[in-house]
């Protein structure tokens, strides 16, 4: 049996997993100062088991917490301005950010934060936001329920599911949309999600059309940093503190970081600076021992097939049908059963497999 919880860890309400409590930081703006980006690394490693992932809501996660590392750990990030002053406020704080937006996207999201934060909306715990104000929308295809975007007519505020949207003023215009969800019975049982209202044929006024997206990010030197990417989205404390003297770092839901302002990167361990990676080509979540729900160990086995994998195509392994690591479709999905892997084709780890039960060392020949 698969437990669902319904909602994401945080750092005042972590999660218990096989290697101990996960604790998931939200920095404020999606940013990171070299203060906290060295404290992050420190706290991850004298409070946990040294690992620190990146989310696909542009987090971080620190693992192997224990309830009695719990309390310091938070002490230091709050040292830090990490940690939200309550639950409810932390959990209402999902943003997701684009790297590429400057000084008017980080004042934008700090009145959202404000606006959110002085709202008393009971939204759902993975209910969340984009601020996609660049020139170019580059987080259409990450999760979100409302959406800040660029068009043609300036900013636009679009609910997840439709096409179009309406032209955004403020931030209070962000928090009346989720009122609306509200409204709607969006959230009948506390669950629900913005694109699944929408497709029970329930829609707000919509008029305006969003930018096109951008291609899917890779690592490269762009004019406002360098992006990096990392296996599995795993960061090492070494290399996270050394990023952050390089420049402010932005968190991405690519699991890949934007140094700003830095135009070299030496190697460094877990870094992957080439577009052209395999390791990039794959998801994979935790997988056993790590998660108690995992029925295999995914890691290991995404690392030696993604060479087979084509440059343009995704391979999303996952320890079990929920599909933490990537929970949207895949080019192929590997789901580990009790029986073996399930290999499910154009879909999430959920979907009906087109074959079932093989054992790892058929999955080189199958892909």
């Amino acid at each position: 049996m698969i437990g669902v919880k319904g909602w994401c860890p945080g750092a005042l309400r972590p999660m218990q997993s096989g290697d101990g409590l996960v604790v998931r930081i939200k920095p404020r703006g999606a940013m990171l100062s070299r203060e906290q980006a060295a404290g992050i690394a420190d706290a991850a490693e004298t409070h946990g088991n040294g690992l620190i992932d990146l989310t696909g809501r542009g987090n971080l996660q620190l693992r192997g917490v224990t309830p009695a590392t719990h309390a310091p750990l938070i002490a230091d990030l709050r040292a830090l301005d990490l940690i939200d002053p309550d639950i409810v406020t932390e959990t209402r704080r999902n943003i997701i950010v684009t790297p590429f937006g400057g000084d008017a996207t980080d004042a934008l999201v700090r009145d959202l934060e404000a606006a959110l934060a002085a709202s008393a909306l009971p939204l759902p715990a993975k209910f969340g936001f984009a601020v996609d104000t660049g020139s170019v929308p580059v987080l259409t295809h990450d999760p979100a329920d409302i959406r800040i975007e660029c068009s043609g007519q300036g900013l636009i505020l679009r609910a997840d599911g439709m096409a179009k949207g309406t032209a955004f003023g403020t931030p209070s215009d962000a928090v009346g949309l989720a009122q609306w969800f509200l409204e709607q019975g969006g959230a009948p049982d506390g669950r629900g999600r913005m694109a699944a209202l929408i497709a029970g044929g329930i829609t707000p006024r919509a008029d305006l059309a969003p930018n096109d997206p951008a291609p899917r990010a890779q690592p490269a030197s762009l004019s406002q940093g360098v992006l990096v990417g990392f296996e599995f989205g795993q960061v090492p404390p070494g290399t996270l503190r050394r990023l952050g003297r390089l420049g402010p770092l932005r968190l991405t839901p690519w699991r890949m970081l934007l140094v700003q302002g830095a135009r070299h990167l030496p190697p460094m361990p877990g870094l992957i600076l080439d577009a052209g990676d395999p390791r990039l080509r794959v998801r994979a979540c935790t997988g056993a021992p790590g998660c108690t729900q995992s029925h295999a160990a995914t890691r290991p086995l995404a690392r030696d097939l993604s060479p087979l994998m084509a440059p343009d195509a995704v391979l999303h392994v996952s320890g079990c049908a929920k599909g933490c690591g990537w929970p949207r479709a895949a080019d192929i999905t590997l789901t580990a059963t009790p029986w073996g892997f399930d290999l499910i084709r154009y879909g999430c780890a959920h979907d009906a497999p087109a074959l079932r039960g093989l054992h790892p060392d058929q999955l080189p020949k199958v892909l």
